[in-house]
């Protein structure tokens, strides 16, 4: 289908911190159960929330989504991830309803710990896409990404 094909039904995507973010650290775990796939996050170094200030955004919760492109090359450092690609959408969904979309994830002193479920693909479909991680929350509508900033940090997808 999309990706290589997962033999045990499980992949998992170790996240590192890019050159903004350099201490995230974590780990993805996909899952197939009965009529989709578990997704269970726990990452560590995450920045502090800080709130809206002056027309800017606030950094968290971070936006947290499945992106096109197995890969977690660098590129420019103020800007880093984009060799990623946009937000995972085999389906051509409007931003906010992308197979990618996942909910944000909310940093209790760096640290944040979620998971979900969703039947919008299996683990087959998510092997060797990138996992990333954003500087600002995700608001589901702005096209075509949601307006979550800047990419901390990235992990790609491999059979467990």
């Amino acid at each position: 289908m999309y990706g290589r094909k997962s033999e045990s039904g499980a992949a998992v995507a170790y996240i590192r911190g890019g050159p903004l973010a350099p201490d995230i650290a974590g780990v993805v775990y996909f899952r197939d159960v009965a009529g989709g796939c578990e997704v269970r996050v726990e990452v560590t170094g995450l920045p502090s929330y800080h709130p809206a200030v002056g027309g800017k955004n606030p950094v968290g919760p971070h936006g947290f989504h499945l992106h096109q492109s197995g890969t977690c090359r660098v590129g420019d450092s103020k800007g880093p991830f984009q060799a990623a690609g946009e937000h995972w959408n085999p389906d051509g969904q409007p931003h906010g309803n992308h197979a990618g979309d996942f909910p944000v994830l909310f940093s209790n002193n760096g640290y944040a710990r979620m998971c979900f479920f969703t039947n919008r693909f299996r683990v087959e479909d998510v092997i060797s896409r990138s996992v990333i991680i954003h500087q600002n929350p995700d608001d589901y509508r702005t096209q075509p990404a949601g307006d979550a900033g800047k990419r901390l940090a990235c992990g790609v997808v491999q059979p467990c």
